[in-house]
């Protein structure tokens, strides 16, 4: 007889290769691991008790998400961000977020502007506990949530791509620790400019743009400590 199965399922098991995956981008996401490091097997293969295979698959699952890269006949590195990249990624980040905000002022649901009150709770707790990861985790959230309101699919796709890049995040989490009082009064103004509708569009647009503009340099600043930039 075929047992009954329970409707609410159970967390799925992390398997090996995951807990690999898991481990190593813990690693380069927090600055263990550094830009140009290289990722070598037999080291890896004996602290981790696995064979090639396996690790190799870690390393794909990794390549995927854009953290190290595969060289032929040169094995795994840690993938290297330029000052470059970051250079020219913020301020076309900061006039399309910015479109973004202006589009989302008349469109914001009352349920949208909980959701971000919420989120900035959330922001405010994660800066009083020091914790820089769960600031970053809910500051993402903050910003998709009027990215969304914009209602603007094509929009949305590429703010997507640019603000997604999985490997700035270990320098995100060092920008957050210079000074969550900052940026949390930028958050908080951005949404009070929301919530008024008699706000003009073009003053949150403003807003949101100039939040992007003075963040590269801190940005570059906990790159720089965390990692040589130089090529």
């Amino acid at each position: 007889m075929l047992q009954t199965i329970s409707k609410k399922r159970a967390p799925r098991t992390m398997s090996l290769v995951e807990q690999v995956a898991a481990s190593l981008k813990q690693d380069i996401l927090s600055g263990k691991l550094k830009g140009g490091d290289p990722l070598r097997e037999d080291r890896l293969k004996e602290e981790f008790g696995i064979s090639r295979t396996p690790l190799r698959e870690a390393f794909r699952i990794l390549e995927n998400k854009g953290l190290i890269e595969i060289l032929p006949r040169r094995g795994a590195y840690v993938k290297r961000i330029r000052r470059k990249d970051i250079e020219e990624n913020f301020p076309v980040r900061a006039a399309l977020e910015g479109l973004a905000a202006k589009l989302a002022h008349k469109n914001l649901t009352l349920q949208e502007l909980r959701d971000m009150e919420e989120v900035l709770e959330f922001m405010k707790d994660a800066a009083a506990r020091d914790d820089a990861q769960d600031y970053s985790m809910h500051h993402a959230s903050f910003h998709e949530i009027f990215i969304a309101a914009s209602r603007n699919e094509t929009l949305i796709a590429l703010l997507h791509n640019l603000r997604m890049h999985t490997l700035w995040h270990r320098y995100t989490y060092h920008y957050y620790k210079e000074d969550f009082d900052r940026s949390l009064e930028v958050h908080k103004k951005i949404l009070d400019l929301f919530k008024n509708r008699r706000t003009r569009q073009e003053t949150v647009e403003k807003a949101v743009r100039k939040h992007i503009e003075e963040a590269l340099q801190p940005f570059l600043r906990a790159m720089d400590q965390l990692e040589d930039t130089s090529s």
